[in-house]
This record gives structure tokens, C-alpha cells and sequence, in this order.
């Protein structure tokens, strides 16, 4: 049950050394490109990082993602605003945020149920955190890195942190 997913996910930040293999990460990504876009745009790319020196340098370079250090792979989640037109009156535009949060959710997700643990750490909107990025992974101009989340076996297990709070609903019948 997806909720299950759900309930046991955790920013997991210490990782056990066990490489992540091509068709694990495959299924992540393609949980990822199975995510709702507006009009399905898909206004997202993604680049999977196994190369221990590129995951230093990520980590070097990112305050709150230096559990890179010791994760097996990293996905970092690229936005296309372009995909989606440059009309602001028209539909979808300026919705690749909220389509590339879905993307990583997914990813995380079947992280999870592959019994993974993961950590997203925010790149967009911080114009440094962006600009680094671009800059060490060759993204072009017309390309936002979104996110980094950090994947592998789990070295910790954290307590939940979230809960069903009937108090934040609103409900209209």
C-alpha cells in the first residue's frame, strides 16, 4: 500500500557504502517520469550521479547536502521551464515547480519501497545553490537545477516526524 511508502519514508542522511545498482535507479526515474505535469509538459531531465568525485563536490559545494558525501547516488532533479511556454496567461505555464516536486516525491517514493533511503535537498530558488550547480554539472541557462536527493541503503533510521492532524482540515459538504 502506498500509504505504507508514505508512512515510513525519513530524510535519511548517513548511507551504507552499497553501490546503487543501474536498474534501481532506473525504477526510481521512471517512478519520477510517471509523475502529473501540467498538460503533461514533463518539464523535467534528471542526472544520476555514481562518480564519488562529483558527489564531493556536490556535497563541497551544498551546506545542507554534505550527506552526498557518503550516499551511493545522487539524483538531481533539472527543471525545462521552457516546456511549458513563456505565455503567463496561458496554461501550464510556471507550473514546473510544483511538477518537479511531484517528480521528486516519486522518486523518493520508490526509493522507500525499494527499501532506500533518500534526502531532498532544495537547490531552486537560491541563486547561488543554482548557479553552483549549473556551473559543476554543465546545466545550460534555460535549465534550473531544482533539487539533489541523496540515495542508499539506509546507515540510520530516523523516528517519524509527520502525523494526521484532523485540526488543518477543512472540510466542505
Amino acid at each position: 500500500m502506498i500509504l505504507e511508502a508514505i508512512s515510513t519514508r525519513r530524510s535519511v542522511r548517513r548511507y551504507k557504502s552499497t553501490p546503487i545498482t543501474k536498474e534501481q535507479t532506473r525504477l526510481m526515474l521512471e517512478a519520477a517520469m510517471l509523475s502529473p505535469s501540467g498538460c503533461n509538459t514533463r518539464p523535467w531531465r534528471f542526472i544520476a550521479i555514481t562518480c564519488r568525485e562529483m558527489l564531493d563536490k556536490l556535497a563541497a559545494n551544498h551546506a545542507h547536502a554534505r550527506m552526498l558525501k557518503g550516499a551511493p547516488l545522487a539524483i538531481v532533479v533539472v527543471a525545462l521551464p521552457d516546456t511549458q511556454g513563456h505565455d503567463p496567461d496561458a496554461l501550464p505555464f510556471g507550473f514546473w515547480p510544483q511538477d518537479c516536486g511531484a517528480a521528486t516525491q516519486n522518486i523518493m517514493l520508490q526509493a522507500e519501497a525499494m527499501g532506500l533511503g533518500t534526502c531532498w535537498c532544495g537547490v531552486y530558488p537560491k541563486k547561488e545553490k543554482m548557479a553552483i550547480f549549473s556551473e559543476i554539472l554543465e546545466i545550460p541557462d534555460n535549465e534550473i537545477p531544482f533539487c539533489v536527493v541523496s540515495i542508499g541503503e539506509k546507515d540510520e533510521f530516523p523516528d517519524p516526524r509527520g502525523k494526521y492532524e484532523e485540526e488543518r482540515v477543512t472540510w466542505i459538504e
